[in-house]
């Protein structure tokens, strides 16, 4: 399920997959460099920034600059950057990522797990803003924000199915 408005000029589009894994599976997957590159593979890749290598986003703690990781388009195409930064951790169920990237005045992405049984709610909010504002721009990057993320909800789901 997703939908997309948009809300003084930047734009917000969320997305929510049920998991057929416990909150806590789940969260331990997705808060570590692997997991969240598994999720992007094989369209994307994000290199680490030093501070988070072999750690996970609990470990970080909340409001940490953690550095700057490059997109690596298809796994080796460099095309733009993200300067992380951990906002807001709820240890074992959230985390809010307030970040610079190289195509966005505004991006922000909320994750949070939520038990459902012997599953999980996996759900994202991004609220973003480009700094180039071209005719039709904004509607082709949210088109492929939600493309990338319903990858990202079908890869997650196929590990724990």
């Amino acid at each position: 399920m997703h939908r997309g408005c948009t809300v003084f000029g930047m734009r917000t589009l969320t997305m929510t997959s049920r998991v057929l894994a416990s909150a806590t599976v789940v969260w331990q997957w997705v808060t570590t460099p692997e997991g969240i590159n598994s999720e992007l593979m094989p369209v994307l890749r994000m290199t680490m920034p030093a501070p988070m290598r072999g750690r996970t986003i609990d470990q970080m703690g909340a409001e940490t600059h953690v550095g700057r990781s490059y997109f690596l388009l298809l796994g080796f195409l460099p095309f733009g950057y993200d300067d992380i930064t951990l906002a807001e951790i709820g240890p074992g169920t959230r985390f809010l990522e307030t970040s610079t990237v190289m195509s966005m005045r505004t991006w922000r992405h909320e994750r949070t797990i939520t038990p459902d049984g012997d599953a999980c709610e996996v759900h994202d909010q991004v609220t973003f803003e480009p700094r180039l504002r071209l005719p039709g721009g904004e509607f082709l990057i949210a088109a492929a924000l939600r493309a990338l993320f319903r990858h990202r909800h079908r890869r997650l789901f196929r590990r724990f199915a």
